[in-house]
């Protein structure tokens, strides 16, 4: 796994600004061409942006999907699973395909999987369909997800901070985007959920226009490299040793009990408010309300856990808040609702905390590269029962009173794994792995 191909999550350092972009430690790469920069901060930018509108704006048309496609709550709590098995399973080869391919070229690749799955899903016939579509767009947002900060890394190597802010922010605004303006267009479109679905492809295919350029101009770097003989090259894999570490599988859990609660919450917080009365359109808003409010706390968040030593605290505070929006959406969801989607948004900036502590819990950048793989696939599939299982508990109680007191259940061990992970030791020391 190539460390200039994976993020690797430790504070950047101030540096000039390059003139133009170039791919890190590769001194006797090829010349850039002067368009490259500007293209690829339009690319990253629609990249971001695509990220997260297959999923929230299908939370936000939920119930008319389901009723149009006849599914049962058990394949609709499926359909919310299908993003984390897919960044679980498909976001683990994306290394191994950018060593192969580049990973310009691996993004390019998303994007159309995004678009292609966009566009094909508001024709299924049937929940089959409609779900292999989804895996599809899925595909390509994990490819995307995890190759993003490699193509920031490699080509603006001393802006690493200011691009990875840049691409949070406009990743968070696809989300929120999505979740508040799906249900509107869908009215001003003809009430058909199958359009209001099916607009989100335009998004994706605009992203697709600047990445081909962009890895038509890798390619040509990759075959300069190539022929000059200063390709990069694999290091030894000693990622299996990460498993002997308490904290790397605290690490782990912790990401899965949050990547669940945002899965949840994404797939069915609308429907929860709808249930409770709220109407179509104000349930997208509470939806993109709790997930705006991880633009500015995703800047705040990990710059005050790289100021402690322990992150404990932090992990407890959001525990804490997640647990009374919860208990807000049981006793009274429609009256406080505003009040539960920001505290549920609050609840869910656990993933900023994560990913910061995996920089942390490391000594060196190899540290960093194991323990975020295994964190986040061991995490991704711990997750992928949650959104299921609410959907079956919700079929077969006929309300929100058992998924809600299971969500809140998952939450304390959620708290209580992320003190351990936030204790202030390496994996490099509890494994007795070298730097």
């Amino acid at each position: 796994m190539l460390d200039d191909e994976i993020q690797t999550l430790n504070r950047p350092k101030a540096a000039p600004r390059p003139a133009l972009p170039r791919p890190a430690a590769t001194p006797a790469a090829a010349p850039q061409p002067a368009w490259l920069g500007p293209v690829l901060i339009v690319g990253i930018v629609l990249a971001a942006l695509n990220l997260r509108p297959a999923i929230t704006s299908l939370g936000a048309l939920f119930e008319e999907t389901r009723t149009g496609l006849g599914m049962s709550g058990t394949v609709a709590g499926l359909i919310t699973s299908v993003p984390a098995l897919c960044f679980a399973l498909v976001g683990v080869t994306a290394p191994r395909l950018s060593r192969r391919f580049g990973p310009a070229a691996v993004v390019c690749a998303g994007m159309a999987a995004i678009a292609a799955g966009l566009l094909i899903r508001p024709f299924a016939s049937n929940a089959a369909g409609f779900l292999a579509a989804s895996a599809l767009s899925l595909a390509g947002i994990a490819l995307t997800n995890v190759l993003l900060p490699v193509i920031v890394k490699r080509w603006f190597p001393d802006r690493v901070g200011t691009m990875t802010g840049l691409y949070s922010m406009a990743l968070a605004a696809g989300t929120s985007l999505a979740a508040a303006a799906t249900v509107p267009l869908t009215s001003a479109l003809g009430g058909s959920w199958r359009t209001g679905l099916l607009v989100w492809a335009v998004l994706a295919l605009a992203a697709v226009l600047p990445w081909l350029p962009i890895a038509a101009a890798a390619r040509r770097t990759r075959a300069a490299e190539a022929a000059a003989g200063t390709a990069p090259t694999a290091p030894a894999d000693a990622g299996p040793r990460v498993v002997r570490s308490r904290t790397a599988w605290a690490l782990a859990c912790y990401f899965g009990l949050q990547a669940t609660g945002a899965y949840v919450t994404m797939g069915w917080l609308p429907q929860i408010f709808r249930d409770a009365g709220v109407s179509a359109g104000t349930a997208g808003v509470l939806l993109a309300v709790t997930m705006v409010m991880g633009v500015p706390l995703a800047f705040v968040i990990p710059g005050l856990a790289g100021r402690m030593r322990n992150q404990g605290p932090i992990a407890v505070t959001l525990g804490l808040f997640g647990l009374a929006g919860y208990l807000g959406l049981y006793l009274a969801p429609a009256a406080g609702a505003w009040a539960w989607a920001l505290l549920l948004g609050i609840s869910n900036c656990a993933f900023p905390l994560v990913i910061t502590m995996i920089g942390l819990r490391t000594r060196s950048s190899a540290g960093v590269v194991r323990l975020s793989a295994f964190a986040q696939s061991t995490g991704y599939l711990i997750s992928i029962p949650g959104p299921l299982l609410i959907g079956t508990l919700y079929q077969h109680s006929g309300g929100w009173d058992l998924p809600l007191a299971l969500m809140a259940g998952l939450l304390v061990p959620q708290i209580a794994l992320g003190l351990l992970a936030g204790r202030d030791r390496t994996i490099e020391d509890e494994c007795g792995m070298r730097d």
